[in-house]
């Protein structure tokens, strides 16, 4: 995945074979907080949708790249694949030395981020599960869903109209994902009105919730609402 700074993505992922993510409403929770921790720093969320076996997360990148947390307690991220042996053996700056611009190894990107995110939700899941390998599939998706100048993206222009490279209506531009993506547990049969899904942010954005995951803010100025 590549990601763009100021444009808007529809991220998701599922299980593995189609096979369960979530199994406890804690389950659900945990997966949030995750969320909180590894995507609020690079994007605000416009939505999201947590299913029993699949996610949706909307979100509006404001940043790419952000420098690597250091290690807790003088251990290193043994869980996390962005190596520290080059900064651990790093010589000391002397006075006046021209400033370097840091390796690529102290900084992890968006992409990168969402990895970490879905590994250590993984490990959690299998530790409870008792099970091993892969929970969701291999490769996340992120589709772009406005153009940004310069910045190839899934529209392209021909004839003055603007066309999107994808054969899935649904996902056209922000607004409609923004219902699809709340519609999902209606169309699943998980229930009869999008606002009795307790895993979607629906219902902090009608609420209007203190605490929402969701930038409410961002999505009043897109003119984001739910039909």
């Amino acid at each position: 995945m590549q990601f763009s700074l100021g444009s808007i993505y529809h991220i998701y992922n599922q299980g593995n074979n189609r096979q369960k993510i979530f199994f406890t409403i804690e389950n659900y929770e945990f997966f949030i907080r995750k969320v909180r921790i590894h995507l609020l720093p690079y994007a605000d969320i416009l939505a999201w949708c947590l299913m029993p076996n699949h996610f949706h997360i909307m979100v509006e990148v404001k940043e790419v790249v952000l420098p690597a947390p250091a290690p807790a307690h003088g251990v290193a991220a043994l869980h996390s694949p962005v190596s520290r042996s080059a900064t651990a053996s790093r010589a000391p700056t002397k006075p006046g030395a021209p400033t370097k611009p840091p390796p690529a190894n102290d900084e992890i990107d968006l992409n990168h981020s969402i990895g970490i995110m879905l590994a250590s939700y993984t490990r959690a899941i299998n530790k409870q599960e008792n099970t091993t390998g892969s929970l969701f599939r291999q490769k996340t998706k992120a589709i772009c869903l406005n153009e940004q100048q310069g910045v190839s993206s899934n529209w392209y222009m021909e004839y003055g109209v603007t066309f999107l490279k994808l054969s899935i209506p649904e996902w056209q531009y922000p607004q409609v994902c923004f219902n699809y993506i709340h519609n999902n547990p209606v169309k699943a049969g998980l229930v009869a009105d999008a606002r009795h899904w307790r895993y979607s942010s629906l219902n902090e954005i009608i609420n209007k919730s203190p605490d929402s995951l969701v930038n409410l803010d961002r999505v009043h100025a897109l003119g984001l609402n739910f039909i």
